[in-house]
This record gives structure tokens, sequence and C-alpha cells, in this order.
């Protein structure tokens, strides 16, 4: 086998979080196993809780008390049972490749939608005599992919039966019919009924129903309690099936799942109702219940499944794979960092072995030499790479040669242990040195974050110091054409000097090409700062004296809004704090005359942002109602007449009858349209919840109204058009979007973030300007910095976030929401599915692109002039992130940091592409002459 390395789009994450893999690693097996096969069920999606609880399903009348009383009876009677931490990211693929091959996967797999692995990896099917695999067509190729040809056989269900509308336990039974199919074809098939009787041989039954009714229903729903008892049913079958079949007791079985459920029917990060999952083994060579032990196993999360009498115990999900390769004897996965339970000699594991003891001593050592075999490979690469390298030094002390004494030594110990019948000391060695090297692990995983750390804060704050100097001089200065100083000649060989030296180093490391352009980054933005600098911000110096305090007074201001943007990505309610002061606290500070001349406008201002508060404040955990968001429809129909009344009020006399004809006819249409949506939403509704299906009908017609209008607004450019009637016409646009897209609150919302940014563009022209209309003029616009523009980028931030935010908490939960996207597909694709969720976030952008061009326009600004600044505070944010991403703790608290970096990152570019959309969305009506009335 040989592993590559990764190469993708998110390489950062894999230089960060993991190691590079390596050529040459031996396997290692115990030479003997306990099963001569095994049976692996895994429930896509299941809770631990919602498996094991008594009465887990109190809202639902008539529920049973044991919603899965087979498994039920396993546990007490004749297995052990526990659970299984997951890690992030909780989806199907990596759960189901750190179950089956023992490894953990970057978030880098997501390039490749948990398809394809970036790395060749290991797996127990690779290893087994034979694997018989049925389930999905998402899972199951993958692992047969790699392994040899005919050892690992799949039999998988179409992808378009993965119908989010219908009943999903057809799928499940689906697997069970294809396995008991397989039995009986073994009875006429001599090759076949062969191979099913070899020993080594693991069945795999993949039972995707749970995580499709998860996400169609949610998992505190009747159809959801259902699916486990059809799975707990199926479980049950399988056994009778295999016992008739084989006619013995050599069979082991594990079920568990790949990852749990949020309650809004969602998983992949690190929540803990996503990370626990059920994991229940029995058969031959497991062991049975054991009393609780002192202190007890349990907690307040398993105190409802009322088990306290029996002993708990708890894994990580890769412990799985080494589990599963203990049972039947075969190598263990290279790839495999899990930990066998039974290596800890004062807690009792998973194993009752025919040779007791001595087999777990056995299996301890073989954890061992598994483990310092992925260190030893990756420390003799990295030593050889890397200059001045420094080794792990609890696993290099006493080391005086290349052949690593301690860590032989170590190895040694054990088998004079076990040689001694020493088997409890050689399993607390075992442990300590498994402890030791997945320490070691870590460390050469992690080995080059101080580089990766040094070059992109570099980076980040060379940015910062470029992109200042077209704020704090005229985008439009040239020192013009001069020769060259000592000090520019010295700056340029500094440059590229620490450029093609940190490109040696990466060469001679055999570092990612993604490294080469990382460093490349800082060293062109400090080159250009130090080249610039000089002549620019003296030239600025020579004609504006700085006023200092005012000068920290405004960065103590950026400092602490930046910050609280920050607690915000945790805090959602910091949101709403943010719209009572820049609606009711900011309009205090305009000047009294301004105040006074436009107060109604300032109420109207205050009273959209505190409307605008409201949503960051409500749950998460919606529910979807159709009244709810028909009445953001209706609010979208009220708002064209009001709004298309007073557009059509300001348009020019000189653009005639004719151009407010265009526009009325254009209002209606947009209208009219919403108008259909929300009958097609109001009927889809009624059908999926009636379990009905969708109609084709109501897909077809769905589409053609979401297209049509989303087009609509691109095409309709025209000199009878006004600003504002252009910011109405993309409004109304995508108000279709956020009928059908919706599962609560979202339509309401977009009505009143709309509202704001309009009512915005107004406001800032007042307190700019002291005046309601736009400033005109044919001179070329120069940028010329004022203090107050800080004020309206940390605005422009502001609403870019709370854009994203709005309607949710993190990651803006309620945006993905599952349900509103069966109203246009029902069939599972992820990617397309994705693609409808991404456009519903995009679409308050499209807004916010206007408006920003609208307030470049008014405020007699270059394009992109607020944008610079923007970005240039942004970057406070970012690093503030950055230095906050962690692989310890809580999954939720690792994949939150992860989150949030990569959101700052990414909004970086998005404001970017904002502005960029609006000068491109408002090139027919901006740098024209137009009147505002304001009343």
């Amino acid at each position: 086998m040989r592993p590559e390395r990764k190469d993708n789009a998110l390489q950062f994450f894999d230089c960060y979080f993991t190691s590079p893999v390596v050529n040459g690693m031996q396997s290692h097996n115990v030479g003997y196993a306990e099963a001569k096969r095994l049976v692996l069920i895994i429930g896509d999606g299941l809770r631990a809780d919602l498996l094991f609880n008594v009465d887990a399903f109190p809202s639902i009348p008539d529920a049973p008390a044991i919603v899965a009383p087979h498994l039920r009876s396993i546990v007490e009677s004749r297995g052990a049972f526990g659970i299984s931490h997951t890690h992030v990211p909780t989806e199907s693929r990596p759960g189901h490749v750190a179950i089956i091959g023992g490894m953990y996967e970057d978030v880098s797999a997501v390039t490749k939608g948990w398809k394809s692995n970036p790395v060749n990896f290991d797996s127990v099917f690779n290893q087994s005599s034979f694997t018989f695999s049925f389930g999905s067509p998402d899972i199951l190729p993958m692992f047969a992919r790699g392994a040899p040809p005919g050892k690992v056989k799949t039999w998988s269900y179409n992808e378009e039966d993965e119908d989010f509308t219908k009943d999903a336990t057809a799928l499940d039974i689906w697997v069970l019919d294809q396995l008991r199919t397989l039995f009986h074809n073994a009875t006429t098939d001599v090759n076949l009924n062969s191979q099913l009787r070899s020993e080594k041989v693991i069945f795999f039954l993949h039972l995707l129903g749970l995580d499709t009714t998860g996400h169609s229903y949610r998992p505190h729903s009747r159809e959801y309690m259902n699916n486990i008892q059809i799975v707990d049913n199926i479980v049950r079958q399988a056994e009778i099936l295999i016992s008739e079949f084989y006619q013995d007791e050599e069979t082991s079985y594990i079920f568990t799942a790949d990852h749990g459920m949020s309650v809004i029917g969602n998983h992949g990060d690190g929540d803990p109702d996503n990370t626990r999952t059920p994991l229940i083994a029995w058969g031959r060579g497991v062991r049975g219940p054991l009393p609780d032990s002192s202190p007890s196993s349990h907690d307040t999360f398993s105190e409802p499944w009322q088990l306290g009498h029996l002993f708990r115990r708890d894994i990580e999900q890769a412990d799985v794979t080494s589990l599963m390769a203990a049972l039947i004897g075969i190598n263990w996965p290279v790839n495999s960092v899990g930990v066998l339970p039974d290596v800890d000699p004062t807690c009792p594991g998973f194993l009752s072995p025919h040779l007791g003891d001595e087999t777990l001593a056995q299996l301890a050592l073989v954890n061992a030499k598994v483990i310092l075999e992925h260190y030893n490979i990756k420390h003799e690469l990295k030593k050889l790479r890397t200059i001045f390298y420094k080794p792990f030094s609890p696993l290099e002390k006493g080391s005086n040669s290349q052949h690593h004494p301690y860590r032989t030594a170590a190895i040694s110990t054990i088998e004079s242990l076990i040689q001694n019948k020493e088997w409890y000391a050689a399993r607390q060695i075992s442990a300590e040195l498994i402890k030791t090297g997945l320490a070691g692990l870590h460390y050469l995983q992690t080995y080059e974050r101080l580089l990766i750390r040094g070059i992109v804060t570099a980076a980040y704050v060379g940015w910062a110091a470029y992109a200042s100097l077209f704020i704090f001089r005229p985008l439009d200065y040239s020192p013009g054409p001069t020769r060259k100083t000592w000090k520019h000649i010295f700056v340029d060989t500094a440059a590229v000097t620490t450029l093609i030296g940190f490109w040696i180093l990466f060469a001679i490391q055999q570092s990612p090409w993604t490294f080469y352009l990382y460093i490349a980054f800082p060293c062109y933005f400090w080159q250009q700062f130090f080249v610039q600098a000089i002549p620019g911000l003296w030239a600025r110096r020579e004609t504006r004296a700085v006023n200092y305090l005012r000068f920290l007074a405004s960065i103590l201001m950026v400092v602490c809004v930046l910050q609280g943007m920050v607690v915000a990505y945790s805090h959602r309610f910091i949101w709403s704090i943010g719209f009572i002061v820049i609606g009711v606290l900011w309009p205090m500070t305009w000047p009294k005359d301004t105040l006074s001349q436009y107060w109604s406008t300032a109420v109207l201002w205050a009273a959209l942002c505190l409307a605008t508060s409201v949503f960051p404040l409500l749950s998460v955990e919606k529910v979807e109602s159709l009244p709810t968001i028909l009445s953001g429809g209706i609010t979208m129909l009220v708002c064209d007449w009001f709004a298309a009344s007073y557009v059509l009020g300001t348009v020019e006399s000189e653009k005639s009858v004719k151009g407010r004809r265009a526009l009325t006819t254009l209002f209606s249409c947009q209208g009219f349209l919403i108008l259909i949506m929300m009958g097609i939403t109001a009927s889809s509704v009624r059908s999926l919840q009636a379990k009905q299906g969708l109609p084709l009908v109501n897909q077809v017609s769905g589409w053609i109204v979401l297209v049509v209008a989303s087009a609509l607004p691109f095409t309709s450019r025209g000199s009878h058009h006004t600003p504002f009637s252009k910011f109405l016409v993309y409004f109304l646009g995508f108000g279709p979007c956020f009928v059908i897209l919706s599962i609560s609150v979202e339509g309401l919302f977009y009505v009143t973030y709309s509202a704001v940014l309009a009512a915005w563009v107004v406001i800032e022209s007042i307190v700019r300007n002291g005046s309601s209309r736009p400033v005109a003029s044919g001179q070329k616009k120069i940028y010329d910095f004022q203090p107050d523009d800080l004020r309206m980028a940390l605005f422009f931030l502001f609403f870019v976030q709370v854009g994203f935010f709005g309607t949710g908490n993190v990651a803006s939960i309620s945006s993905f929401y599952l349900e509103p996207v069966y109203r246009l597909i029902p069939i599972f694709s992820p990617f397309f599915m994705a693609a409808l969720l991404i456009f519903k976030i995009v679409a308050p952008y499209i807004i916010l692109s206007v408006a920003s061009a609208l307030l470049n326009d008014f405020l007699h600004l270059p394009p992109f002039s607020l944008l610079l600044v923007a970005l240039t505070l942004t970057d406070g944010m970012t690093i503030t992130f950055f230095f906050n991403v962690r692989d310890t703790g809580s999954w939720l608290e690792i994949g939150q940091s992860i989150t949030f970096f990569c959101i700052t990152s990414l909004l970086l570019l998005w404001s970017t592409g904002i502005c960029a959309a609006g000068e491109y969305l408002l090139a027919d009506v901006i740098a024209t002459k137009h009147i505002l009335k304001v009343e």
C-alpha cells in the first residue's frame, strides 16, 4: 500500500492538524482469531440517547418505553455497550472511514464530497478474506475501490431511491432482503458458499434510513422512532439468518452509528447530539454484561437509560477498527490510530478471549506496534526532510543511534513480560507506550504549526499594512518615475532573499506546493508597503497634521467593535445589541440641526433596526410553519406596493410616462411571481407533511418561478431605472427564493434586513452631506480618507455578518434546514441541495452589494473605497479566530474554532465580491444625476 500526500483546496488544515502519510508501513496482527466472522451494522445518523433512553419519545402518544427491545435485551443479557465518540466533521463518509479504517479525516475531504478519500487508506475490509457489504451507493464503493479485486463485494440501491419525501425505512428493509438473498443464492452457488464459509469474513449492513428520516422529520419525530424500531428488527432478523446459515456460534456482532443527529435534523459539527453514538458488541469473543464500577461509569447523560446497574464502556470512534481486527484476527489497518478498549488493564474492555489475559496482553502489544510504526516512519521522514529537526524527546530519550533504543527496549520489555506471564504489567506498559506514541504523532502532525502561524500572521498583518496605503493617501497617488534609492534596493533585495530562502527550505523539506504560495503573500505585501510607505505617508503628513488622540480613540473603537463581533459568533445576542447601538444610540450623536430636520427619518431608521434586532434572538430550533412562511411573502407584497409607489414618484420627469409604465409592469410581474410561489409552496408543504411526496407539477413550476424571478432583475437594464428602483427590483427578484426555501421567519428577516440597508444609504447621505440629496459632480472621484469612514466600514462589516447570522446562531443554522430543499429536490443530492442553501444565503448579499454601490455613489466615493477600509479592519477578527483554532477539547469547541476562522477568512473574499457585484449591478444607473426625495 502506498498512501499519498493530500493535495487539495484545504491544504492549510491538512498541515495544521494532520500529518503527511508515508510509505512502507508494516502490518501487525495477534496471529489468531476469536471469531470466524464479524457482522458490522451501522445505523446511519442514530443518536445514542434515542436508542438507549427509556421513554425516549415522550411527546409521541402511545410511544413504547423501550423503542429497541432486541438491542436492549442484548445490552442487558449478553453484550457490552457504551458510547462511541465521533470526531468533527460528523458526516457519514469520515465517520465510516474512522470506524472501518481507524483513521480520522480532516475537513479537506469535503472537497471530494466525502466520496473519494484524499489519500489511499487501509481498512478492515481490505484485510478480511471477503467482505459482503449492503447499503448506500454513497458509502460502499469507496471501500471497494482500493481493495483487491473480488475481496469487497457490494450491493447498493440506486441513488434515486434516496428520496427524502418517501418512507426511508424501505432502504433498510432492502438491505435485509439482500442479505437474505445472498444466503439463499449460496445454496446453489458453490463458489459463493465457499467464500461465505471462509474465516475472517465480514458482513457490513449500512442502514441509511435513520439519517434520511432524521433530515426529513427530525430525530424526535414519530417517523424517526418507527425507523429505530425497524432497525432493531433488522438486527434481530440478521442474527436469525446468520445463525440458520452457519449453524454455529462463531460470529461477532458490532452495532454502532457513524454520527448522531441534532434536534433540527442536521449534523456535521461538534454538537454532542452529533458526536455521541451508540456502541453495542456481542457474540463470539465479546464479554457479557458487567456490574457498574465504582465510581460509576454513568453520568447525567446516561441516567435516563435506566442501565445504571451495568458497566458503560465509552470509546473513540477509531477504536472500533481495533476491536474488529482483534475479534477476527486480521492485520490491523496500517493507518489506524485506534486504541483497543482492552489495552487498559484498569478498566474492562469489550473482549472475552478464550486465552484470557494472555490474549489481551498480546493484543495490547500489537496495538503499541501499530502506533509506533506510525511514529517511526513519520519521524524518519520528518528527520530526513527537516533542517534543524528536533525529535519528540519522550520517544527519543536514551537514543544514541539510529535504531531507537528506547522504543525498541519498550517493545522488548513488553515481550519479556508476556513470556513471564506478567500480563497485567505488559498491558500497563503497552498502554503507556501507546499514549506516548499518540502524543508523538500529534507532535509530528503539528510540528510546522509555529511556522504556519508565523507565515499566516505576517500575511494578514502585511495585507492590512498594504491596504492602509490606499486609505491614508489618495488612491491616485503616484510618486512619479524616480530613480531607485538604496532604501528601495534594500527592501527589494530583502523581499526576494526571504522568498527564495523559504522556497529552498520548502524544497528540502518536500513541503506542499501551497507553502510556496503562502510565503509569497507576506513577502509581496511587506515589500510593497515599505517601498510605498515613505513617499506616500510622508506626502500625506505634509498636507495634514495628525490628531493622535483622536487617532488612538478610533483605534480603540475599532478594536472593541471587532472583538464584539468575534464574541457575537458564539453569543448571537450581540448582533441585536449592535442594531440597538446603530439604530438608537448612533443618531443621538448627530448634529442637532440634522437630527431636528430629519427626525422622522431617524425614527424610521431606529424602528427598522429594532425590528431586525429581534431575529438573532429567536430560537434556533425552528419548526416548519406555513403561516409564518406565507406571512413573509405577504410582507414582501406589501413592500412591493408601498415601495413601488414611492419609487415611481421619484422617476425624473424627462423619463416620461413610458419609463414609469415600464417600471410599473416590472414591479407587478415580480409581485405576481411572489404570489405564485406562495401558492406552490403552500401546496408542496401540505403534500410533504401528509407524506404524499412532492407532486411533479409543484417541483417543475417551483423551479420555473425561481429561475425566472431570480434572472429577471439581471435582464431589466434600461434608462428608465433610478438607483432605488434597481434596489427594489433586486429585492423583489429574490423574494420567491425566500418563500420556497424558508422554514419559518427567514422571509420576514429578508424584508427587514433589506429595508435597513435602504435606510442606511439615506441616513449616511444625510449625515455626511447634511442633506438627503446625493452629491452629483462631474469631477474625477478621489478618495480622501475621513475618520468617519471607519464607522461606515464597521457598519458594512456588521451588515455583512448579520446577513449570514441573522436568522440563526453559529453558521446560520436555520438557513441549513433541509425541509425547504425537499420542495425542489426530493432525491438525495448533496451538492445540488447545498447549492440551493448557498443560493438562499447569497440573496441578502445581492441587496447588500446594491446598497454598497448606492452608498459610494451618494457620498461621491470611488468604488471599493470603503471596502479597503473594511478589509483592513477585518484582519483583526481573522487573526483572533486564527489563534483560537484548536485541536483539543470537545468536538464542539474544535469544530467551532475551525468554522469561525473559515467564515471570517471567506468573508474577506466575500466582501470584495459584494462590492464588485454592486458596482456591476448598478452600472446603468450610478454616476448619473438623480434626485432622491425624502419627506
